[in-house]
């Protein structure tokens, strides 16, 4: 059988270990052939072709159900699901998805894009399965990177308090998230790798009380105890931590050996209550390049899958706005050893890698776990340290109650950087960094500030970690600056709460936050060219508003234009419109940004297109509606 014949995952029941290996190969090679030429996530899937395979053979997919963690492990799990034939449109427009969508496809059992989830969606189904007096398995599948999540510890705790509750969790062992994990818990599985399978020690125990005089088959209750005691004697460090949470530990397995796959997890499934299939695997199997570059071969953009390099550019590319935040932070932490550089497991992506590179004592990475980063954050800030949470918009979501309460109601100074704000393109809507004003602006003593280009990132970073008063959160996008001229020191901070003017005009008054000023400079500039003339303004901070700028020009010039790449509703247009009509000046206002809906999987300017956000759409949108106004006006 060819891997473009299956349309099922329940055609791969009765497959010998050969058949199954050749579709191994398939897969891997149609993964490495599409991320080649298209980009999107390459280790994670690689990693786990095996552990589908043998486990998708063991299950009934029309009626048992597989809950994947974060998803991007998930694509040989697409590969068998149906969607082999349009897998070249992964993270494309209208395509396949990078992560898991259950509107794609009824295999996907729960979406997922964000870490640690999958157990307790697992066990949630588990649970109303049983009410509903139903009959089918519930896995699990999370990789050891997520396991340092606290939302899926929390989830074991319950899980182990739960018997008479089948769930099967299997444990994606490959030493990773994005970068090499971290903690103790990443520690302890090591060393669990290292030692023999536990199943195996039990069976081999059991079968030694067999040979015991009046013991026989069967075991009473006191025998069976025993073998307990004297297992726990055998082996007392191999998966205690997870017997002694109420889980039934079987492993470390082979998570590339497909015959001993098999015959453990057909073991597993008949184990009663929670059971924890330990299974090792090697990130990026079977392409050397990526098994040798873990990191970078998380995921990829374009690349010659014969030497591993990226594909060029057409043409030289500006600095990213990650970049510039890692350069200048080092030079600020080089002068000031107060401050700390903190990320949840993204160093390479916020660019804090490079501190850890420079000045490791000044760099803490805690794993997957965004609400212990914001909290150790506001210790540190106790003690006169001055902690920069790197971070990315979408996962700064799962911490907003220690902003809260950790942070703003005790006002303490904590920088926020939060990298990926606004449209982020092909990972799509778990991704989006699009809800962070509208869910930072209304704390208390939170400053929010966004940058117009990469030289004034320098000066906001300067200024975030300069400020004391309280908490300060900069947003910056993903991609590319303008190619501004940049300084290498002595950057000046800048006023809270000032903007800053950059165009006149009679007509209209552009108001732009962030990586939309720029677009709003080039919207006057269209305008100019049908006779209407904008005033432009930089807000830089959205939370203190510049109401000493803006109030008096919108009284003025009457008609105000709001430009923001983040949800409109509360969002920074809201908070033009609110300080407008607190000080009573009445005039309209036009939010552009981005509607109350889900933006999927696109590349950028797709989703900016589709959205009306470039500069012609806004123009033409102005245009519109300012034409009445203006003809009124004339006559």
């Amino acid at each position: 059988m060819h891997l473009s014949e299956l349309t099922h995952p329940n055609q791969l029941h009765g497959l010998s270990i050969l058949q199954l290996e050749q579709i191994a190969r398939q897969i891997r090679e149609k993964h490495l052939q599409t991320v080649a030429a298209s980009g999107g996530h390459l280790g994670p899937g690689l990693g786990v072709v095996e552990l589908t395979l043998a486990l998708y053979q063991t299950l009934d997919l029309d009626r048992d159900k597989v809950i994947w963690d974060v998803g991007h492990q998930a694509y040989p799990h697409k590969l068998i699901t149906g969607r082999y034939n349009h897998f070249h449109t992964l993270r494309q427009k209208d395509g396949i998805a990078g992560y898991l969508k259950r509107c794609e496809s009824k295999f996907d059992h729960f979406g997922a894009g964000h870490a640690s989830t999958s157990i307790s969606a697992g066990l949630g189904m588990a649970l109303a399965r049983d009410l509903k007096g139903e009959n089918f398995k519930v896995v699990s599948v999370i990789g050891d990177g997520a396991l340092t999540g606290g939302m899926a510890l929390e989830a074991i705790n319950h899980a182990g308090h739960l018997p008479k509750t089948n769930l099967l969790v299997v444990l994606n062992d490959n030493e990773m998230s994005i970068s090499p994990n971290v903690g103790a818990i990443p520690r302890y599985l090591n060393k669990m790798r290292l030692s023999p399978p536990m199943q195996f020690l039990t069976d081999n125990l059991e079968e030694q009380f067999k040979h015991i005089p009046f013991v026989g088959e069967t075991f009473s209750p006191e025998m069976e105890r025993l073998k307990e005691g004297m297992k726990r004697l055998a082996v007392p460090k191999v998966g205690a931590v997870f017997e002694e949470l109420g889980f039934t530990y079987m492993g470390p397995v082979d998570g590339h050996n497909l015959e001993e796959l098999i015959a453990t997890f057909k073991q597993a499934h008949k184990i009663p209550g929670p059971v924890l299939l330990h299974v090792a695997t090697t990130k990026g199997k079977g392409y050397a390049i990526a098994e040798k570059d873990q990191v970078g071969y998380h995921a990829q953009n374009p690349f010659n899958l014969a030497t591993g390099k990226a594909v060029p550019s057409s043409k030289p590319k500006p600095p990213s706005y990650s970049k510039v935040f890692a350069h200048t932070l080092i030079k600020i932490a080089e002068d000031n050893p107060k401050v700390v550089g903190i990320t949840a497991a993204m160093a390479t992506g916020t660019g804090l890698d490079k501190l850890q590179a420079k000045l490791p004592k000044q760099y803490i990475d805690v794993g997957i776990a965004e609400q212990h980063a914001v909290t150790l954050a506001a210790g540190m800030a106790c003690e006169g340290m001055r902690p920069v949470v790197a971070i990315y918009s979408t996962f700064a979501q799962r911490a907003y109650d220690q902003v809260v309460h950790d942070i703003c109601i005790q006002n303490l100074p904590v920088f926020f950087c939060l990298d990926r704000a606004g449209i982020v393109g092909a990972d799509g809507p778990t991704h989006q960094g699009m809800y962070d004003i509208a869910s930072l602006r209304c704390l208390p003593n939170m400053v929010l500030m966004a940058p117009k280009d990469e030289a004034e990132l320098q000066r906001m970073v300067a200024t975030g970690i300069n400020y004391t008063a309280g908490p300060i959160t900069m947003r910056y996008p993903r991609g590319n600056g303008y190619g501004v001229p940049l300084l290498e020191e002595g950057w000046e901070d800048l006023p809270i709460g000032k903007g800053e003017l950059l165009r006149h005009g009679d007509d209209v008054l552009l108001i732009g936050y962030g990586s939309m000023v720029q677009p709003a400079m080039q919207v006057a500039e269209i305008l100019s060219e049908h006779g209407i003339e904008a005033t432009v303004i930089n807000a830089r901070f959205v939370k203190p508003l510049d109401t000493e700028l803006i109030a008096p020009l919108a009284k003025r010039i009457g008609r105000v234009v709001t430009l923001e790449e983040g949800c409109t509703m509360s969002g920074f247009g809201s908070a033009v419109m609110e300080a407008l009509m607190d000080l009573n000046v009445v005039v309209p206002v036009m939010r552009i940004g981005v509607p109350d809906i889900l933006v999927e999987h696109a590349t950028a300017e797709q989703s900016m297109a589709e959205l009306g956000l470039t500069p012609p759409q806004i123009a033409e949108r102005v245009r519109m509606s300012l034409s009445p106004q203006l003809s009124a006006v004339s006559s």
